[in-house]
């Protein structure tokens, strides 16, 4: 299998997770390259199910190796804690997990200024974090005073972590927080560096020197472009670079090693926190997808606001990542809808958009264009291949590849491997 880059290509959530773990059949090595353990990817195989917020999808796959990429921030205690999980599982880690000495490391005090930064916002203002400190860590990242996780084996490390608590108890008084115990968190770090230490190389050389020896690579993205720190709907966003071009920074991997990049899109649109949404439905339809497509976070728990597929974004992100097919996900879902709007443009002050506005307040007031279509209302769950699939869910998926410019590649009828469909070959 080629080097791919994986992406969401809405506001995250599109089951990422499972398109992963079904490509992992033919790769040799997976790399998550951005975000953090505010991502939630979900995969089911046979009647397992896993969660995995910092860990590679891969690692559910026995021949595949994983490494978590120096753009991912990394809280370690999760970290060690979500690991300790797939061992007691059965899930062989040794020689196939690796975590860059690059990677940032998220503290204790980062999610501590993250969420009071978010309780001090107006109700106009909140971002819809997930409270678990990502940005903060960015954000110390970009003004060179973060820690990494080379740094935990470093000799210096109590000293490093010291003057990093200073600091930050320094900021939490001010918001009114306690401070923080340095010799406890000292602690909590040094018993997650004795088990995280057989993991921690120089991702770099790993990764290029399989290239080289003409292994494959699927680089996984979290989030979604729509979250993404530049092209997102800023400042409702996450804070690192969620499209593809992430993946080559993310990872240390030059741009040419990239052979191709696949969208995950769901046959509607969800939205996870504050932001513009404009074809969030709000009314009874909007709550019946979500029971129906179990919309509700994997990381929190929050429930998803939903609505109709929207063109606009898709063909936005298609262009952003140089999107090569989509992977289509929970087309069950609309089983039961007896008509499916598609979005195909915006409308605003008079004019029609059919790409997405950068500013934020012309977005908001952002009305949608919409064709209906008519439902198919019978089950699409017991399909395997692409003609088993009723007429009208077939000529639905034909329409989003002509209103989107992009063919669909993978098709998803359902949460397991087996409900995974291969509508062209991706192998090469």
């Amino acid at each position: 299998m080629a080097n791919t880059v994986l992406i969401g290509a809405q506001w995250g959530d599109e089951g990422k997770g499972k398109i992963i773990d079904v490509l992992t059949e033919k790769v040799d090595w997976v790399v998550r390259y951005q975000g953090g353990s505010n991502a939630g990817h979900t995969v089911e195989i046979g009647s397992e199910r896993y969660v995995l917020h910092l860990v590679p999808s891969g690692i559910l796959r026995p021949g595949t190796r994983n490494v978590i990429g120096n753009g991912v921030v990394v809280d370690p205690l999760a970290l060690v804690k979500e690991l300790g999980d797939l061992e007691q599982r059965g899930v062989n880690l040794a020689g196939r997990f690796f975590l860059s000495d690059r990677a940032h490391l998220v503290m204790p005090y980062h999610s501590l200024l993250d969420a009071s930064r978010e309780q001090a916002a107006s109700a106009k203002t909140k971002i819809g974090t997930t409270k678990r400190g990502i940005g903060p860590t960015y954000g110390d990242k970009a003004a060179r005073t973060g820690l990494r996780a080379g740094d935990l084996l470093d000799e210096l490390f109590p000293d490093l972590l010291k003057r990093r608590v200073e600091e930050a108890n320094r900021v939490l008084g001010a918001w009114g927080e306690a401070p923080l115990d340095y010799a406890r968190l000292l602690a909590d770090c040094q018993a997650a560096t004795a088990k995280l230490a057989p993991y921690i190389t120089d991702a770099i050389p790993l990764l290029n020197e399989a290239i080289a020896r003409n292994e494959s690579v699927l680089f996984e993205g979290a989030q979604g472009t729509m979250l993404d720190i530049d092209f997102g709907t800023y400042p409702f966003v996450t804070s690192s670079s969620a499209t593809a071009g992430g993946a080559c920074t993310g990872a240390g991997v030059a741009p040419h090693r990239i052979d191709r990049v696949i969208g995950v899109v769901k046959a509607y649109t969800t939205r996870v926190g504050e932001g513009p949404f404009p074809t969030e439905l709000t009314d009874a339809t909007g709550e019946l997808i979500r029971k129906i497509g179990h919309e509700f976070g994997a990381t929190t728990g929050r429930p998803r606001r939903c609505g109709w597929f929207d063109v606009v974004v898709a063909r936005y992100s298609a262009m952003l990542n140089g999107i090569d097919a989509w992977a289509l996900t929970k087309l069950d879902v609309l089983d039961a809808m007896p008509v499916i709007k598609i979005c195909t443009a915006y409308e605003c002050a008079g004019q029609r958009l059919t790409s997405v506005p950068a500013n934020i307040r012309q977005l908001e007031r952002c009305t949608p264009v919409y064709e209906d279509f008519p439902g198919w209302q019978c089950k699409t769950t017991e399909a395997t291949s692409f003609a088993e699939l009723p007429a009208g869910a077939q000529a639905y998926v034909r329409r989003l590849e002509e209103l989107t410019g992009v063919k669909v590649g993978i098709l998803s009828v359902g949460p397991r491997r087996a409900s995974t469909m291969q509508l062209w070959p991706l192998a090469g």
